[in-house]
C-alpha cells in the first residue's frame, strides 16, 4: 500500500469515533500493537529530542525499504509513533520525504494534543524524515 492509501485508512478508522476520548483510546490501543524497539536499541541516539516523553526510534534499511521500530514510556505517545509508523513502514526513502502527512490534521491530532505532546508529534515526524534522508543519500 502506499503512504496515501494508508493515511486514508487512518482517516476512515479514525471518522467511526464521535468523541475524542474513544479516538484517544483507540490510540492507545495502537500503541500496544506498536513494533516494539530491541532493548539493546533503547540508546540515547535512538532518543528523539522534543517529546515531553521519552520516545525511541529506530530505523532498518532493507532492499530499499525503510522499516521502524519504537517505543515510549508514555501509553498515548507510544500509539501516535505507532500511527506514523503504520504509515511509513515498508516505503521508501523518496515517498516518505514527499509524504505530507495529511492525516495528522485530518483526525484532529494535532488540534487534540497538548502543545508539548503536539511539538513532540512535530519531533517524530522529523526523525522519521531524517531517517529517510539519510537513506536516500545512501542508496538514492
Amino acid at each position: 500500500m502506499t503512504i496515501q492509501e494508508i493515511e486514508q485508512n487512518i482517516i476512515d478508522e479514525f471518522a467511526s469515533f464521535d468523541e475524542w476520548l474513544d479516538k484517544y483510546a483507540y490510540i492507545i490501543d495502537l500503541g500496544k500493537e506498536c513494533p516494539v524497539i530491541d532493548e539493546k536499541d533503547k540508546t540515547e541516539s535512538n532518543l528523539i529530542k522534543g517529546c515531553q516523553s521519552r520516545v525511541w526510534l529506530s530505523c532498518e534499511h532493507r532492499d530499499g525499504l525503510l522499516w521502524f521500530r519504537a517505543d515510549s514510556d508514555a501509553v498515548i505517545t507510544k500509539g501516535i509513533i505507532s500511527l506514523l509508523i503504520r504509515a511509513f513502514n515498508g516505503q521508501t526513502p523518496q515517498d516518505i520525504l514527499a509524504a505530507d502527512l495529511q492525516f495528522i490534521d485530518q483526525i484532529g491530532l494535532k488540534e487534540h494534543l497538548s502543545p508539548t505532546r503536539s511539538n513532540g508529534l512535530t519531533s517524530m515526524v522529523k526523525q522519521i524524515k531524517m531517517y529517510a534522508l539519510a537513506f536516500s543519500q545512501i542508496n538514492p
